[in-house]
This record gives structure tokens, C-alpha cells and sequence, in this order.
């Protein structure tokens, strides 16, 4: 640079400075005197920052659908080889080492959802503030500017009960795993697997439609019911005695143990799955409790009537009554799912329920979460 300089002629040296002076110069004075188009100018620049965060949340709400829907169709299969006719401990741990790459696929996409939602509310921000300097440049230094534009509204891509909820399964099947060793009989770690892996299922599944990932209103609706179905049998169970974990709609280990504890106490035949006779004996005892028991005794078997008759299944009254056409619409149902048509309620029923409504949406495009609306 120093012999570039020597060498330039003086003359034009001088005219190259006074050029660039005189740039500085009239950029300062354009720039003081037209604040308004520079706003202008900083506005627009939000307003594509804002369309092009937009577009990286709808893109990585998508890939969180898929890599949900894939851990969701492993666990699955997962279910099946604990269901499975002669599994061995082997095939136990293999089936649950099978998990790892799918379930981390739903985790990654799962936290870059989460950072492209902070991602759009800090580039709304941004636009907001631009928005006010623009009303404010408008108005000028003796003006009142216009009214701001609202502040955007951070909101979760999920409610935090249901991720909550992936965790505490997520625990409680890493729990089951732990307690397998060599030297555990067959069917029982096949018991423990299997009320932990189908808790874990249903639990990504509520995540699955909590996120946006259901856009058929009709499948969320007998998604919700499901869970609703759920929640009425733990609540009845909670109030008899019988239930001590949350009331969360997911059937799992806690759920699954105080059926066998109502049936052990009115005995049945200790299965861990709801049929007539079980949903009677509950029945009963809230009944002998008296008091807001007796009036929601009901409750569970109704929900299930519900559901049932979202799913096309029962054309009979929501009156909480189970009748022997009851048991066969439950068999029915079962038969479409897949699963064996015992006529009963347990949460491999369940699970199959809200895994076909998750498939009925396959083919459906993923949606993008709103991150302006409120919280669920």
C-alpha cells in the first residue's frame, strides 16, 4: 500500500480523498434527513426474517413429526417381540437396543423444533421493535406515534405435561431395562418391558398429537378420547384405593398394577386388563363409597362407550352400563386393531388405538405449530 501511494499522482491523489470525503459526507446528511426510509428499510429486513424463520419451523415441526412417528413405529415393534409367542432375555435387549437410533432422531428433531420456535419469537421480536422505530421516525420529534404493534407471545411447541410425561416414561422403561438380568425369569421381564414400553408409546403418542402432528380433527377428537378413556379409569381407581400415580391418561405400570390390585380384592382373575366383571367390581366399590363415587362410577365405562363410538364401533347408549354387546364391540374393535379380540381393556388396546389414528394421518402433510397461539 505505502508504494502504492508514492507512486499516485498528487492530483489525482487529492481528487480520490475529496471523493471519499464528499461520500461521507452526503451518506450522513441522506441518512439524517430521511429516518423514515431507513425504518422503512429495517422493517422490511424483519418482516423476511420473520417469513424465513417461519419457514425453518415449518420444516423442523415436519421433521419432528416423522422421527416421532418412526420412534413411535419402533416402539411398536418393540411391543411386539415382548408379545411374542417364545421371545428369549436376548431378544428383550435387542429389541431395546433397537430404540436407541430413533428414539435420539426424535430428540434431535424434537430440540430443533424447540430452537426454531425461539428462533421465529426472537425474529417477531425484532420486527415489533423495528415496527415502533418506524411509528416513531413517522411521527417525528414533536409527533405522537401510532399505537405499537402487540408483543409476541413465546409458546411451546407441546404442553410441558405431555414432554413431562416422554420423560417420566422415557425413566420408567430405562428402569425396566436395568432390572432384566440373566438370570430373570422370561415372563417376567416380558411383564416389565411390556407395561413400561407400552406407557412410553402411548406417552410419545400424546406428544405426537399435543404437537400438532394430528391435523383430522375427527382422529384428534378419538384421540382425546382415548385418553379420556384413561383418565375417567384412573381417577374411579384413585378414588376406590386401588390407584396412587398421576391422573394422566396414559395406561401404564401404576395403572396396569391397580387393576390387578382391584381384581385381587374382588376375586377375579388378576390380568391387569379391564373386562365386565372388573369394570363391575369397580363399580361396586365406588358405589360402597358413597358420595360423588357413587355418581361417577360410571365414568370409565363410559368413555370407553365414547370412544367407541367415535371409532364406529358402538351405536349404543353413553350410559356407562357394560352389556354383553358392549364386550363384543370391544372385541370387534380389538379385530381392526390387531390385536387379540379378548373383549377386554388393557394397554395394548389402547396403544393400537392411537397408533392407528396416528397412521390414518401418514399421508397427511405436516403442519406447522403456531407459535402466537396459546398455550395448551
Amino acid at each position: 500500500m505505502g508504494t502504492l501511494r508514492t507512486r499516485m499522482p498528487a492530483r489525482l491523489s487529492a481528487i480520490v480523498i475529496a471523493s471519499t470525503v464528499a461520500a461521507l459526507i452526503l451518506t450522513g446528511c441522506a441518512g439524517e434527513a430521511d429516518p423514515v426510509e431507513r425504518a422503512k428499510a429495517q422493517v422490511s429486513a424483519k418482516e423476511k426474517a420473520v417469513a424465513e424463520a417461519q419457514t425453518e419451523l415449518t420444516a423442523a415441526s415436519s421433521a419432528f413429526c416423522g422421527a416421532s412417528k418412526d420412534y413411535i413405529t419402533a416402539l411398536d415393534r418393540y411391543g411386539d417381540v415382548l408379545n411374542d409367542t417364545a421371545p428369549t432375555v436376548g431378544d428383550v435387549r435387542n429389541a431395546g437396543a433397537d430404540l436407541a437410533a430413533p428414539r435420539q432422531d426424535a430428540v434431535d428433531s424434537a430440540e430443533a423444533a424447540v430452537t426454531a420456535n425461539q428462533a421465529l419469537y426472537d425474529a417477531q421480536q425484532e420486527l415489533v421493535d423495528a415496527q415502533a422505530a418506524l411509528a416513531e421516525a413517522e411521527a417525528g420529534p414533536t409527533g405522537t406515534p401510532t399505537e405499537p404493534a402487540p408483543a409476541p407471545s413465546s409458546t411451546p411447541l407441546a404442553p410441558t405435561a405431555s414432554v413431562d410425561r416422554v420423560k417420566q416414561a422415557e425413566s420408567e422403561l430405562a428402569a425396566a431395562e436395568a432390572s432384566v438380568t440373566d438370570d430373570t425369569p422370561l415372563k417376567d421381564a416380558a411383564e416389565q418391558f411390556n407395561s413400561a414400553a407400552v406407557a412410553l408409546e402411548m406417552a410419545w403418542l400424546a406428544l405426537f398429537a399435543d404437537a400438532g402432528c394430528l391435523t383430522d380433527e375427527q382422529a384428534a377428537q378419538a384421540e382425546a378420547a382415548v385418553r379420556a378413556y384413561t383418565t375417567a379409569l384412573q381417577q374411579d381407581l384413585l378414588v376406590a384405593g386401588y390407584y396412587t400415580g398421576d391422573v394422566d391418561g396414559v395406561y401404564g405400570p401404576l395403572t396396569v398394577q391397580a387393576v390387578e390390585d382391584l381384581q385381587r380384592a374382588a376375586g377375579l382373575p388378576v390380568t391387569g386388563t379391564v373386562d365386565k366383571a372388573t369394570a363391575e367390581a369397580l363399580q361396586a366399590k365406588l358405589a360402597a363409597l358413597g358420595g360423588a363415587a357413587a355418581q361417577d362410577s360410571v365414568a370409565s365405562t363410559a368413555a370407553l362407550q365414547q370412544t367407541l363410538k367415535l371409532a364406529g364401533f358402538w351405536d349404543g347408549p353413553v350410559d356407562g352400563v357394560w352389556t354383553p354387546e358392549l364386550t363384543a364391540a370391544v372385541q370387534a374393535f380389538q379385530t381392526e386393531l390387531g390385536v387379540e379380540p379378548t373383549g377386554t381393556v388393557d394397554a395394548a388396546t389402547i396403544a393400537a388405538f392411537q397408533k392407528k389414528i396416528a397412521d390414518l394421518q401418514a399421508a397427511a402433510p405436516a403442519p406447522s405449530p403456531s407459535p402466537s397461539s396459546s398455550d395448551g
